[in-house]
């Protein structure tokens, strides 16, 4: 038996994607046979329905292919693959920049969501580095938003999961990230923001509310090009916290927004599919110490940002592009 079922994913991957898991209505709530529930429920999907029963797709949490003579009772759940709608291939490349036995780190490009949510499932890291690397039980050790590139660690091995995803819940890493931003005259080098920063679901825009500040980010300005009105910088950014857009909300409330953000200082519509103006954020290094070896640890990105030349200094860490190839990576 795979790890992957011994995990209780009674189906293993498909394409990378993880089957899904649906809760049955109590007995006496719902029709008896649980084909005829599934049927009611997946209007839409009755000839794809129809197909996994056949083939024992459709199966129970113990592996057992689910038919009408299935004994169903009360918290029953069943497993079952659904096929993802289309969607917009991201042109971009996952580059691995490390992998051993117990972690992949890798330099996520623009526009590429860590895990599938929402309308993102096979356009995501997770679901390219599974499948391209045949690692079934590869997972996030920590996340990064769609719209931001740079340095992303999975964990390989469940034995060893928590110990790494503990390190990111308790703050034990040091993260860089550098951006290119507005930068008015007079600006100060050094700046600090701390703010009370809430997301509301369903809400594009996170927003600064009044009480205990939980959000906290070290900003410095490493160089400037440009003149008046349109001026811009290069700014290394160290938050100590990790709250939703972040260093989004508090460099738009330093009245230096991020450029090629489309939600702050305001909202704009993106077409699908429109990948030319990508904000102008990125992962630069993570830095941690192991806490299965003990050893000191550090990955950096080998991108850049498209808004500043090739030619001037990214924090000591020059590279390439987004679009194009890191050198001595391993592309997906």
């Amino acid at each position: 038996m795979s790890s992957s079922r011994r995990r209780g994913r009674p189906l293993p991957l498909r394409n990378g994607v993880d089957p899904v898991r649906i809760r049955l209505a109590d007995p006496g709530q719902g029709p008896r046979s649980i084909p005829e529930e599934l049927r009611r429920r997946f209007p839409d999907r009755l000839a794809e329905l129809t197909v996994a029963l056949e083939a024992g797709q459709v199966v129970t949490a113990d592996g057992a292919p689910v038919t009408a003579a299935t004994r169903r009772h009360r918290g029953m759940d069943v497993w079952m693959y659904r096929t993802p709608e289309p969607e917009i291939p991201v042109p971009f490349e996952v580059e691995v920049l490390h992998a051993d036995d117990r972690l992949v780190v890798v330099d996520k490009p623009h526009y590429l969501a860590t895990t599938p949510r929402a309308g993102h499932v096979t356009e995501t890291a997770l679901v390219r580095l599974r499948r391209d690397l045949a690692l079934d039980d590869l997972a996030p050790a920590h996340r990064l938003d769609r719209l931001t590139a740079g340095v992303l660690v999975f964990t390989v091995d469940p034995a060893h999961r928590g110990a790494y995803q503990e390190l990111f819940a308790a703050r034990r890493v040091t993260k860089t990230y550098l951006a290119v931003a507005t930068a008015p005259d007079g600006v100060p080098t050094e700046r600090q923001r701390s703010s009370r920063i809430v997301k509301t679901r369903g809400v594009l825009q996170a927003s600064e509310v009044d009480g205990e500040p939980d959000a906290h980010t070290r900003i410095t300005l490493l160089g400037t090009r440009g003149d008046g009105a349109g001026r811009i910088g290069l700014y290394r950014l160290e938050p100590t916290t990790g709250r939703t857009h972040q260093l989004r909300v508090h460099m738009n409330a330093l009245g230096t927004p991020i450029l090629g953000d489309d939600l702050y200082p305001r909202v704009l519509d993106v077409a699908p599919g429109d990948f030319s103006t990508p904000l102008q954020l990125l992962a630069e290094s993570i830095a941690f110490t192991d806490p299965v070896s003990g050893e000191k640890r550090e990955f950096v990105t080998r991108r850049t940002l498209d808004a500043w030349t090739r030619e001037q200094d990214q924090g000591g860490h020059p590279g390439n592009p987004p679009s194009a190839s890191a050198p001595n990576s391993c592309k997906l």
